[in-house]
């Protein structure tokens, strides 16, 4: 009830900012008259400008830039509507005698319409995430052609209201719970990420997830493993990264997060690396358990030149970049089906530590992101329903199996389910998917 009392105090003050916008864009009649309202009209015009940057619900950092861009927006589409109509009144009614008022009205009308989009656009261009590259290129090629550029600057107050939307539900939600700590599990969470990426500092493979794992009590490590390689060099390292976190926290155990291929990795290290003893949980995320078929199809078709060339430039790329020793060939050969079956067989759930598996998929692929949305329909071919990498049948290993499935037409991807692209899916909210992830993690004693 707080919120929403808070929501319409806001809608007030809109409404306020589109009186105040109208009356400045139809003053010409007003000024002309009398010369002492210029500064009102000034006042109301800059006041139409600044007050939706203040909100009476609480928004932070980049939200609070991108609430301000949005009202902004709002306020521009309304009172131009608004005024267009006005306009037309004064034109039927034949209130302009002469062209030169006419025309110094309409610049008046378009001087303070555009400094209100302006600044209504300039907010949400440099604070929001969710609008993307495409559409921002897309709303600057279109912004003067008539009808489609209504139905981007539509798609824009959309798009920006859902995000402000959520960032502040998200945030309020935080808040309500922070001395709970649902995500403070016994043992701290390792995230494992999948191949052909790495743990950047400065781009988390996990995308928002950690943080909001953090701000909700969790203690969080990283794998830290190389990009790319066989399963059984990279449990290696992991085993030994996990040695390293037992021994410097002292924490005993620890609960293992793991997406793509790093699941396999972590069941591998666990099977054979003598790490059992160190894992309270492990869940699998989007997982190939049993390889892909796809796989097998491209390492058999593909040229040993082309493979060769591939396989070098990667690494090459990669090593450049820091990574020890990447080795792409060795990753691919061990996704295949033929060796996921072979690997499965030879692993067998784990006794004395919790498991888990998830998987998810991609509902309609022109909705989703690229490059999956492309592969999507290779994969299909292959390995039937799928995340864009994985197929279906792969996912499932434990008893504890979940199949993540969205009304939406997008779906969820392989990158959606870790929020590699930090876009926010209708119908899934992902970093609260792992919030009430880890808090089962917590409520188990793990």
């Amino acid at each position: 009830m707080v919120t929403n009392n808070r929501k319409y105090a806001d809608l007030l003050v809109d409404v306020l900012c589109i009186v105040l916008t109208t009356i400045g864009a139809n003053s010409y009649f007003l000024v002309k008259e009398y010369e002492f309202a210029i500064p009102l009209v000034l006042l109301a015009i800059a006041v139409a400008n600044i007050l939706p940057f203040f909100s009476v619900r609480k928004h932070y950092g980049r939200i609070r830039l991108c609430n301000h861009g949005v009202r902004c927006l709002k306020i521009f589409a309304v009172s131009t509507f608004i005024t267009i109509g006005f306009k037309i009144y004064l034109l039927i009614n034949w209130y302009y005698r002469e062209w030169q008022d006419f025309l110094i009205a309409v610049i008046i009308i378009f001087v303070v319409e555009a400094l209100i989009f302006f600044n209504g656009i300039f907010s949400v261009y440099l604070s929001s995430l969710q609008l993307g590259i495409k559409i921002r290129i897309l709303g600057i090629v279109f912004g003067m052609t008539p009808i489609i550029n209504l139905i981007f600057l539509a798609i824009i107050i959309k798009t920006v209201s859902d995000e402000v939307e959520l960032e502040t539900g998200r945030h309020e939600l935080n808040e309500y719970r922070k001395d709970l700590k649902v995500c403070q599990t016994k043992y701290p969470i390792l995230l494992v990420h999948g191949v052909f990426f790495r743990d950047f500092e400065y781009f988390n493979y996990w995308g928002r997830i950690p943080k909001e794992l953090i701000k909700n009590g969790a203690t969080i490590y990283y794998g830290e493993h190389r990009s790319a390689a066989s399963i059984a060099d990279s449990a290696n390292e992991l085993a030994t990264r996990i040695k390293q976190i037992i021994e410097e926290t002292g924490c005993e155990k620890l609960n293992i997060i793991a997406h793509s291929k790093g699941g396999l990795d972590c069941r591998y290290a666990i099977e054979n690396c003598g790490i059992g003893q160190y894992v309270a949980s492990l869940t699998t995320i989007n997982t190939p358990h049993r390889g892909c078929k796809f796989a097998d199809y491209v390492l058999e078709k593909m040229p040993d030149k082309i493979e060769h060339k591939i396989a070098k430039a990667y690494n090459t790329a990669l090593s450049n970049l820091g990574d020890v020793n990447p080795d792409f060939m060795s990753a691919v050969y061990d996704l295949t089906s033929q060796k996921g079956i072979e690997l499965d067989k030879a692993m067998p759930v784990p006794e004395n530590i919790y498991c888990q598996s998830v998987g998810s998929k991609i509902n309609k692929a022109i909705h989703g992101k690229f490059p999956l949305n492309l592969s999507y329909h290779l994969v299909k071919y292959f390995d039937g329903a799928n995340d864009g990498l994985v197929g279906e049948d792969s996912f499932a290993w434990s008893d504890n199996y979940t199949f993540l499935v969205t009304k939406g037409r997008r779906g969820i991807s392989h990158a959606d389910i870790i929020d590699l692209n930090r876009s926010d899916i209708p119908g899934f909210d992902v970093r609260e998917w792992y919030v009430q992830l880890v808090s089962e993690l917590r409520i188990m004693d793990l």
